[in-house]
């Protein structure tokens, strides 16, 4: 595997408020890294500087690979279309087109086969045809995580994803974002909150923790909670 990602001396914050401090990460193509840590550690700060939604307080973020902030996918943790906007699925998924569109005015047969390789990747090209807000919780997940496809080939970021999901509908979302991972190559980082081991599903773990980020194997760290 090659870095794709690659975060040199890194300290993020607010004001005063530092966050993270000199923070030295590497991610590698078709990682699968869950990012942990206390509410308030940093750990959306950290996916919104990767983002480039906030500036770092120092230190370097470089894209490798063929990759730009621009070409990374995200699922934030709450994504909620307005109920008063009748959007069918395949129009909530050709906005995630949007971002690397440029100046064009109108969706064109590339991004329209785009979203039907989404669709099918994930197995609900059946749902194209139907209003958003009649979906089920798992239904409109996928949805949204096929939106998030439609911005990317190599980079997917998703912030709690299995928030406000039954446990049916999380572990067949895990499996769709670990078939993702192995089969297509798609690099994740996905920050979580849950600890158990059934849900620590990647390779990697970032752990943050009193403005410290470090990179650790899965198994390593669930050594480490034992």
């Amino acid at each position: 595997m090659s870095t794709i990602l690659e975060l040199k001396k890194l300290s993020l914050g607010f004001g005063e408020n530092k966050v993270i401090s000199n923070a030295n990460l590497s991610i590698e193509s078709g990682d699968f890294v869950c990012i942990v840590g206390a509410n308030g550690a940093g750990k959306s700060t950290l996916v919104k500087a990767i983002l480039g939604l906030i500036k770092p307080l120092s230190g370097e973020i470089e894209y490798r690979n063929g990759l730009a902030h621009t070409q990374i996918g995200y699922l934030p943790q709450e994504t909620r279309p307005d109920n008063n906007f009748p959007a069918t699925v395949e129009e909530i998924v050709l906005s995630g087109c949007l971002g690397h569109m440029g100046w064009k005015p109108f969706y064109c047969h590339k991004e329209k086969q785009h979203v039907k390789r989404s669709l099918k990747t994930l197995g609900i090209n059946d749902l194209a045809g139907r209003s958003f807000m009649d979906l089920s919780g798992g239904q409109k997940q996928k949805v949204l995580l096929a939106r998030s496809l439609s911005a990317t080939t190599k980079m997917l970021i998703l912030d709690e994803p299995s928030n406000n999901l039954d446990h049916k509908s999380r572990r067949d979302f895990y499996r769709t974002l670990k078939t993702l991972n192995r089969e297509r190559g798609l690099t994740i980082l996905m920050i979580t909150h849950d600890l158990d081991a059934d849900d620590l599903i990647g390779n990697k773990i970032i752990a943050i923790k009193e403005g410290s980020a470090r990179m650790v194997a899965t198994k390593d760290y669930l050594e480490e909670l034992k």
